[in-house]
């Protein structure tokens, strides 16, 4: 089992869901899914693709920008497939505009 991490900008998240739930991968339950997607909204450092997206965090005292964090776990034959998928529908076109890690899950339980 895998778990992939991406961090994407705001207004790229709710293409990135849409295409891995079309994804072959993604199954139903009825198929036994073996995947789980979970979103965080975090303050990180991505490049801003314009001014509106340009926070300020008195917290930190520094410039940042509401992006989403992505944690989906699922079997090992599927990483490669979701993080084109990933890589595809959170594209921007600019340098810095998210990341994709990908790590080994070292045991997993369901909760039935």
């Amino acid at each position: 089992m895998k778990e992939i991490k991406a961090y994407v900008h705001s207004n790229r998240v709710a293409a990135v869901i849409a295409a891995l739930k079309g994804a072959s991968a993604w199954g139903d339950d009825a198929r036994g899914r073996l995947h789980n997607l979970t979103l965080y909204v975090v303050k990180g450092s991505l490049t801003p693709l314009h001014e509106a997206e340009r926070r300020y965090s008195i917290e930190l005292g520094d410039e940042v920008v509401n992006e989403y964090k992505l944690e989906l776990h699922c079997n090992d034959e599927d990483v490669d497939e979701f993080v084109k998928i990933i890589a595809a529908a959170a594209h921007t076109g600019q340098a810095g505009a998210g990341w994709i890690y990908v790590m080994d899950v070292g045991y997993a339980q369901a909760i039935v």
